[in-house]
């Protein structure tokens, strides 16, 4: 595509931020997407880039009478939603299902989807790291190395010192009256190490 045919839009981003894009608009037709009468039917094709992060890519859509500006926004939902059952195949390993069984197939998938659910609340709860991805989330705050110690009705959670081990210790601190039946009614208490 020649460089002076590309435009600069601002496209609506999360947290009412706006980004700058370059978008090519244009006609095409397809070989095989025709009217009844045999004839070519016109397509729209958007090609965007961005600065740097941004991988080029291409929107192909039959709304002609949507601007273009609008017209992203409405993609880029549908990729957040491609890209997390992406993240689920690739982080949890949902293409590699241990049994052929139909039963075993759905008991997997069933818990792959929790898993990363799990992983979505347990993020909600972590300022900054919402739209970081559940191997993100796994790396940064659930393979913390420590120590478990069980003093009375307490259970006492000794976490070795990282970055980002201060965020951990606040949100977990919401929930240190919480009692957990799955351990007999004890608490459980986090506390953060002085060796790393």
């Amino acid at each position: 595509i020649p460089a002076g045919k590309w435009k600069r839009i601002r496209v609506e981003a999360c947290g009412l931020k706006k980004r700058t894009l370059r978008v090519y608009d244009t006609t095409i037709t397809l070989p095989d997407y025709k009217d009844i009468r045999g004839k070519a039917k016109p397509i729209r094709q958007v090609a965007i880039t961005g600065h740097g992060k941004i991988k080029p890519a291409l929107i192909i859509a039959n709304d002609f009478d949507i601007k273009t500006e609008v017209l992203i926004r409405k993609y880029t939902r549908r990729w957040l939603v491609e890209k997390g059952i992406s993240e689920q195949v690739e982080f949890f390993h949902l293409n590699r299902i241990s049994s052929s069984m139909v039963i075993k197939v759905d008991f997997d998938l069933v818990m792959t989807i929790l898993a990363h659910n799990i992983y979505r609340l347990f993020a909600l709860d972590l300022d900054r790291y919402v739209h970081h991805s559940d191997e993100k989330i796994y790396e940064k705050f659930v393979s913390i190395q420590g120590k478990v110690s069980i003093k009375g009705k307490e259970i006492i959670v000794d976490m070795k010192k990282r970055r980002d081990l201060p965020l951990i210790l606040e949100t977990m601190n919401n929930y240190k009256d919480l009692r957990y039946d799955i351990f007999k009614g004890r608490t459980m208490k986090f506390t953060g190490g002085t060796s790393t």
